[in-house]
Order: structure tokens, then C-alpha cells, then sequence
């Protein structure tokens, strides 16, 4: 029998069968993803295939086959460093959700999860909530940041979950897709999916007023089907993202306007670091690439190169 993971726990999974019954399933067997370590095999929305056996109870199953996945969505764990954690597979797009304050913009956190977007060339949306909170001067943080990603490709939505503006945007645009919903927590993720369909009634919870950061409502990864058409994912809040699974040319390449510029660098191998006669760095000076895009590309190039990061600035 096929069907689709639509909720994981890491011991047992939810698959919804294509007669659209459900079952609670075990895994048969070792699944892998080729030259990664994963803290788990399979994630929602893979297909997968699975056995009733004698003996078990009424919706239980086993898991004994993986289907080959379109795309996927990887973060790395944060309770094994060197293992990644699949957020989802299959899916049609995703919307990364933000805010300007309660708790504030973290422009770094946006250039990482489009890295982990851009790698398979997920159509991914900047939804940042709570505009009812916003004074002038918040708002106008989200006019540059529109035009920063507007510019690359990238579109932004404002939207208020507690007020309703903009949800029939969000639903326009979530209609007859799977899209995958990510962000830190107390953004207001379970808020805007309760709003963008009701009966979910998904916990939520206030940002910490001591703190002023999110508090986790979410616990795993879970899909749901939208009355008006289309699977929304919800996602446990994420606290970082990191880049163990990647080469420093991975970046390079998937930063979008980076690599248009980087035709026109001197070397093919340009890492935008130091190099001369950088096509990328000359863009930065002549306004066509946000420096702020740039030191957080230059963040997590270091990251990612380690100790060899200041080497490679110097080397030339």
C-alpha cells in the first residue's frame, strides 16, 4: 500500500494511505540520504510504501519502502552537530515566516533558510507577520527588506494573523500546493495557520516577556490538508541553521545574484572573499548586490570553511 508520511516523531510515524486512511507506522529496515547523516530517515510528505502483517493491531503498519524524493529540506540538528535534521520532503514551495519586532528581524536567519531553499529550487515566500504591532519606523524596515528580496526574486507578504490582514493572500497562494511553513519561534507560524484555516486550532503561545523571544508551541513536524485545496506543513520553531552538509561552492552558487555576477569574475572557483578582480565584490560598490546580503553570505562562508575561511582571504 502507498502513502504519504504526514507526521513524524522520530519512533513512529503518521502515513495517510491513498484510500485516505490513516495508520501509525514503524520503520522496516535502514533508510539513508547519500553522504549525510540523518537524525531521521524519513520525513513528512515522503511516499512511502507499507505492510499490514498478521497479528497487528487495527491502523498500525510497517514502513518498508522509501520512494525517491523530488526535493527536500534539510537544518542541522541541534542535539547532534554532526547529523542534519530533514524538515520535509516533496514539497511545491515554502513560506519562511518573519518579523520585523516580538521578537526582532534577524536578517541572517533569512539569507540561511533561502540557502537551505535554493539548493533544490523551492519557490520560497518571505511572510512577515504581526502588522498590526508595527510603528513608521518598523514599517519601513519592511519596505527595505521587500525591496532587498523583491529585487533577487524573493516576494514578501505583511500580513496580521491577529487582525486577518492578508490571510486571503495566504491563501491564494497556498491553494493546491504542499508548502512547507518554517520559523523562529514566536513569530506567530501556529497563529497565521490557525488563521488561514480555523478548525486546525493549532497551540499557541505569547513571546516570552521576560526574554522577548518565542517560546516553542509546535513539538514535530506535521501536514495538514487545506479545505480550499493544497498540504500545509507545519514545523517545530527554529532556533539556528547551519551548513555541515555543505561545500563553500554550494553557497557560492546559491546565492542567486551572487552567481549571476560570478560569470563575470576573473576565476572560476571565485569564493566573493578576497580574490581579485571579483565580479561579485565590484556588484556590492555599484549597488547591484545589498551588502547586508553580502555579510551574511561572508557569516556562513566561515562557517563553512572553518579554519581555512581567513586562509582563503589571504591568499592571493
Amino acid at each position: 500500500m502507498k502513502g504519504t508520511i504526514t507526521k513524524s516523531t522520530g519512533s513512529w510515524y503518521m502515513v495517510r494511505l491513498d484510500s485516505d486512511e490513516v495508520l501509525r507506522c514503524s520503520i522496516k529496515g535502514k533508510f539513508r540520504l547519500k553522504g549525510v547523516k540523518l537524525t531521521n530517515p524519513i520525513a513528512v510528505g515522503d511516499s512511502v510504501e507499507v505492510e499490514q502483517g498478521q497479528g497487528m493491531e487495527d491502523g498500525m503498519g510497517i514502513i518498508t519502502k522509501l520512494h525517491p524524493r523530488r526535493n527536500y529540506v534539510l537544518r542541522q540538528s541541534t542535539r547532534k552537530r554532526h547529523y542534519m535534521h530533514m524538515l520535509a520532503c516533496n514539497i511545491d514551495q515554502a513560506f519562511l515566516v518573519t518579523t520585523i519586532a516580538h521578537p526582532m528581524l534577524k536578517p541572517g536567519f533569512i539569507d540561511r533558510f533561502l540557502l537551505t531553499t535554493a539548493t533544490h529550487d523551492i519557490p520560497t515566500y518571505i511572510i512577515v507577520n504581526k502588522a498590526d504591532a508595527y510603528d513608521e519606523g518598523e514599517l519601513e524596515m519592511y519596505g527595505g527588506l521587500s525591496v532587498i528580496y523583491g529585487d533577487i526574486g524573493y516576494k514578501t507578504l505583511l500580513v496580521s494573523a491577529e487582525q486577518g490582514d492578508g490571510i486571503d493572500k495566504l491563501r491564494t497562494l497556498l491553494k493546491d500546493k504542499r508548502t512547507l511553513v518554517c520559523g523562529h519561534s514566536g513569530v506567530g507560524k501556529s497563529s497565521l495557520v490557525n488563521a488561514v484555516q480555523p478548525n486546525l486550532e493549532l497551540f499557541t503561545q505569547e513571546v516570552s516577556d521576560y526574554s522577548g523571544k518565542g517560546m516553542h508551541t509546535t513539538t514535530f513536524a506535521e501536514m495538514y490538508n487545506l479545505d480550499f485545496g493544497g498540504e500545509l506543513i507545519d514545523t517545530p520553531g527554529i532556533k539556528e541553521l547551519g551548513f555541515i552538509n555543505m561545500e563553500p561552492m554550494d553557497v557560492a552558487h546559491n546565492f542567486k545574484e551572487f552567481f549571476e555576477h560570478s560569470k563575470n569574475c576573473k576565476f572560476n572557483n571565485c569564493m566573493h572573499l578576497n580574490e581579485p578582480h571579483c565580479a561579485v565584490k565590484n556588484a556590492i560598490e555599484e549597488g547591484y548586490i545589498s551588502p547586508l546580503r553580502y555579510q551574511n553570505y561572508l557569516g556562513i562562508m566561515e562557517e563553512v570553511m572553518g579554519q581555512n575561511y581567513w586562509e582563503r582571504k589571504t591568499d592571493w
